[in-house]
């Protein structure tokens, strides 16, 4: 056993010690947090206009602060990209993660001093959890790959910008940076597929025993080596033993994945955001992701169904309820009040605070009234691909079809098969009747004969590769959505049809 391996174990036992004191207490941690961030901000911009020295209870903050995107939120942001100091948290922010927009173009999210261990610590401890439960450790004396983007830093304002991957990349820990792969001079290389080959390289005779990185570019990483090789990935790194992701929901690539391996590994599944590291999976035993209410977020949660209401109900986490979909409201140490970050969650667990991603609150299918949903649609796929089981996908998309000339119109399933149903006829048939079950409103969109039955478009393999390759979105943390209310992304990829 390697020194990293052996003094890991203690260090575990005490962050697990320190996990179970805040979970034990979540409302009064929550609280705490929020009193914190409103006392630090109280003579900033952003908290002189939102009178925080009056703020006494979360219903004083819910008056005073409201929900917002980004767009909104943008005039303070502005003004901090600018270089002005002490606008939505003390000082200047230390970086910019700089990310993708739909309506705002590209968007600069502020990560302050204080905001920095919550990206940095939390990814550790998702690590130190699964050694405190398993006694596994022997991974850290191997080689540790993290998929990621460039950490290469422009200035924004003065202050250093990038993705977030490429910022984090700069705080990995000493004791693991002898043992993080790839090569800083690999991981600066911006074009993704280039940058896999030399990774590849690097990587082929390590001992590589961890892999990190969103599902479909580490299934990319895989079959580079497969086809270079011939061989299963334990094979090419038999010491490879945890499998760490994020980003997107992992079951719809799980069954590939664990294929291109050989073998079923353990694996760690992580919520980080560029505006904050939400949760982790802290046990290999139940359901669920553990919410991180002690790092410097104050959590608030609208029920989904509400969210585009002029006055939604806000709540705090002592009121949330199990098996609800609530959009995620985040207020942090990094300057973000009253911010939505565009995702939904579901809380299966309160014994601690326990949730699932469930899906984008702007990405959803509501074209006649519907409201589907990511987490339905995902789950009516995984319910067919049950019943067929030799077909293979790599990815998909779902958009409405409106304009259809003749007949009704009809939700669109754009896949990319590796390997087509027998019958892809029945394979529709069970989407669309568990999608039914799923969602009510659907249901009676189809039985009224006001829908018809969805219809699947088998695209080519690799067409959402080619795609994110034809708008420079290919690799590190960018990713496909899953729907569209809309067919600007549908009626483009259409074009790398099967047949």
């Amino acid at each position: 056993m390697g020194i990293r391996s052996k003094l890991s174990k203690p260090f575990a036992a005490y962050i697990n010690y320190q996990q179970k004191k805040w979970t034990s207490q979540p409302v009064e941690t929550q609280q705490k947090v929020m009193q914190k961030l409103v006392s630090k901000a109280k003579n900033t911009l952003f908290g002189k206009d939102h009178q925080f020295s009056e703020i006494n209870s979360y219903q004083d903050f819910k008056e005073a602060v409201p929900v917002r995107d980004y767009e909104a939120l943008k005039p303070y942001v502005e003004k901090v990209t600018k270089g002005e100091r002490d606008i939505l948290w003390p000082g200047k922010p230390v970086y910019f993660a700089k990310t993708s927009g739909t309506t705002s173009g590209t968007k600069y999210i502020p990560i302050t001093k204080d905001s920095v261990p919550n990206h940095i610590n939390s990814a550790r401890n998702a690590l130190l959890n699964y050694v405190h439960e398993t006694g596994n450790s022997a991974f850290l004396d191997k080689k540790l790959i993290f998929l990621s983007g460039s950490p290469i830093l422009d200035t924004k304002g003065g202050v250093l910008t990038g993705r977030l991957s490429g910022i984090v990349n700069h705080h990995v820990p000493g004791y693991l940076r002898t043992n993080q792969m790839p090569s800083y001079e690999t991981n600066c290389i911006e074009d993704w597929e280039d940058k896999l080959d030399h990774i590849i390289e690097e990587t082929l005779k390590e001992p590589m025993s961890l892999i990190s990185g969103i599902p479909p570019w580490v299934q990319m990483y895989f079959d580079r080596i497969q086809a270079k090789t011939g061989k299963k990935i334990k094979d090419v790194f038999p010491e490879f033993s945890v499998f760490v992701y994020g980003g997107v929901n992992f079951e719809p690539y799980r069954e590939k994945l664990f294929d291109s391996i050989g073998k079923k590994i353990d694996s760690i599944e992580t919520y980080p955001a560029s505006e904050g590291f939400i949760a982790y999976q802290d046990t290999q035993t139940e359901e669920g992701l553990l919410l991180l209410l002690n790092t410097g977020i104050f959590f608030e949660f609208i029920p989904a169904e509400e969210y585009f209401d002029e006055n939604p109900t806000r709540l705090s986490i002592a009121d949330v309820e199990l098996g609800k979909n609530y959009a995620l409201i985040i207020n942090s140490n990094a300057g973000l009040w009253g911010y939505s970050i565009g995702d939904t969650v579901k809380f299966v667990s309160k014994e601690p605070y326990r949730l699932l991603v469930t899906g984008r609150i702007k990405h959803f299918i509501s074209a006649f009234g519907e409201h589907v949903i990511g987490e339905e649609v995902e789950k009516a796929l995984s319910y067919a691909q049950n019943k067929h089981p030799e077909t293979k996908i790599s990815e998909f998309s779902v958009a409405p079809q409106v304009k259809v000339g003749e007949g009704l119109p009809y939700h669109e399933w754009l896949i990319a098969f590796e390997q087509l149903p027998e019958n892809i006829e029945s394979f529709a048939d069970d989407i669309d009747s568990k999608l039914c079950e799923l969602n009510s409103y659907y249901d009676d969109l189809i039985s009224g004969n006001i829908l018809k039955r969805l219809v699947i478009t088998p695209l080519q393999t690799d067409a959402f590769q080619s795609y994110m390759k034809s708008i420079g979105k290919l690799g590190g943390q960018n990713k496909v959505p899953r729907l569209a209310n809309d067919r600007k992304i549908a009626d483009v990829i259409i074009k790398w049809k099967k047949y």
